[in-house]
């Protein structure tokens, strides 16, 4: 026989955590719901289109910013033949934004950026970065310098190294030491004792 089950939330202790492009969501959420009590931007993501292009080489991003959309879906699709990476994150990209070209994708990003809000952000706030991101190099390091705080304690970085075996994209392969810290981070915030 099941019985009914009640739960309580403390509106006083609701976090919200993104991953990647949750972390971009998640940062977005922060600054405009208040009932929000912390959040964690794991591996947040500051500037979408800054993102990509950084890691382009010169010609291509030369031509994203001369629109030569040709020039661009051409590189990208012959790049992808030989490139799984490259293949991955254009298509991954491309499915989750909707676009229909690696020069959609790009020049789409424009949309997806924190710059102006993140100063809107009162809870606190834990970044998460890993030493050998190649995904969203210097991503991480931005966000947590756009966070504004009066109170250091308000906001936290913390950044996994190779030494720890979880310095790749979203800690790849370290999954323990990056809950711990979290759900650490947590208790210290919300002062809970255990």
């Amino acid at each position: 026989m099941l019985s009914k089950m009640e739960f309580h939330v403390d509106p006083k202790h609701i976090a919200l955590m993104g991953i990647i492009m949750g972390g971009y969501l998640a940062a977005r959420a922060a600054a405009f719901e208040p009932r929000i009590s912390a959040s964690i931007l794991y591996d947040g993501v500051y500037d979408g289109y800054d993102a990509i292009t950084s890691s382009l080489p010169a010609p291509l991003q030369e031509a994203v910013e001369k629109g030569n959309s040709g020039f661009v879906i051409k590189t990208l699709t012959d790049l992808m033949k030989s490139a799984p990476n490259i293949k991955f994150n254009m298509k991954h990209g491309m499915w989750t934004t909707g676009a229909t070209s690696p020069y959609e994708l790009i020049t789409g990003a424009k949309k997806y950026s924190v710059k102006e809000i993140l100063k809107n952000i009162k809870c606190p706030r834990l970044v998460l970065e890993c030493e050998k991101d190649n995904s969203f190099p210097d991503q991480h390091k931005k966000v947590y310098d756009g966070l504004v705080s009066l109170q250091p304690m308000l906001k936290k970085h913390i950044v996994f190294t190779a030494q720890e075996g979880a310095e790749e994209h979203c800690q790849s392969g370290a999954s323990a030491i990056t809950n711990q810290r979290k759900f650490d981070w947590l208790d210290e915030t919300f002062q809970i004792k255990t």
